[in-house]
């Protein structure tokens, strides 16, 4: 289900994204203007092929670097071309402080905050501070509904306290599958289907009983979802069959990034090990940050 061309996609923005991070806000622009143009050229497949991959870290970014600060962007941007690909006005949100990534407005009376998260697959605690479900609540001002798009196979399939803040704040907790399901439905059917599906959906977050039930949860928002069309059906089958396959590929590709890893460290020298190890721990940014501490006066204030 998951076309080389999509897995070829995946690997150039992956390279791209290295090369541009560095002037987070020039790079932001940068991005978002390069994925619009793809867009344009390849349409609702190039959309597609993002969401099937994006909700994965790639393993050979460092954490907090600039690649990894990037790529957190480079996903709001995927959200925003989705929405757009879905007939909604949409933006990504430039303007640092407390507020959600992404505005989309749906029509006159109906306006949304959305934010994606994306994850590596080598994270082993995840909590329900990740999902920002009480912050997105917060972040509304004024709107109608929030979203949180995840990586399926990252939410917790359980008993959760996300699901009762999502229910009670009217915080929509979706997947990436769902999010291509709906801009699949765009391209069948029409951008005003997928709209009023979409709204159908949030809608019914905020109608269910607050539970940490994650099964309650997805099974009202999937019924939800294909309770309007039986052709529906035949679709979220095949974007269940694309989720499996991405986890797979997600599995692969981190694994091959950390067979490389250790084969490159098995063929370092002595010296060679010693200094990628004193500079994996920051040791000459440690110092060169503690020599600049100096008596700043205030004690002499009288």
């Amino acid at each position: 289900m998951i076309s080389k061309a999509a897995l070829k996609r995946r690997a150039y923005w992956v390279e791209e994204i290295s090369k541009l991070s560095g002037k987070f806000g020039d790079d932001s622009d940068r991005l978002e203007a390069e994925l619009s143009r793809e867009m344009e050229k390849d349409g609702a497949g190039s959309v597609l092929d993002h969401l099937a991959l994006c909700g994965t870290i790639p393993e050979k970014y460092n954490h907090d670097s600039s690649e990894e600060k990037l790529y957190s962007k480079y996903t709001d941007i995927v959200l925003k071309l989705a929405f757009e690909w879905m007939g909604l006005r949409s933006r990504v949100v430039k303007e640092r402080g407390d507020s959600a990534d992404v505005e989309v407005v749906v029509n006159r009376s109906v306006a949304l905050v959305a934010d994606a998260k994306a994850f590596r697959l080598s994270r082993t605690a995840k909590n329900q501070k990740d999902f920002k479900v009480q912050q997105m609540h917060s972040w509304k001002r004024g709107k109608a509904h929030a979203i949180v798009v995840c990586p399926i196979f990252q939410l917790p399939s359980a008993s959760s306290q996300i699901y009762q803040q999502a229910s009670s704040s009217d915080v929509c907790l979706m997947s990436y599958s769902h999010l291509s399901f709906l801009v699949q439905v765009a391209e069948a059917k029409s951008a005003k289907a997928a709209q009023g599906l979409l709204l159908k959906m949030l809608r019914s977050v905020g109608a269910l009983n607050p539970s940490k039930d994650a099964t309650a949860y997805w099974q009202s928002l999937n019924r939800t979802m294909l309770s309007g069309d039986k052709a529906m059906v035949e679709l979220w089958v095949k974007e269940k069959t694309m989720a499996h396959e991405a986890i797979a590929f997600a599995k692969e590709e981190a694994l091959t990034h950390l067979a490389e890893l250790r084969g490159s460290i098995m063929r370092m020298s002595h010296k060679d090990a010693i200094e990628a190890l004193i500079r994996s721990r920051k040791i000459s940014e440690k110092e060169r940050t503690i020599r600049k501490v100096d008596d700043n006066g205030l004690l002499e204030l009288k």
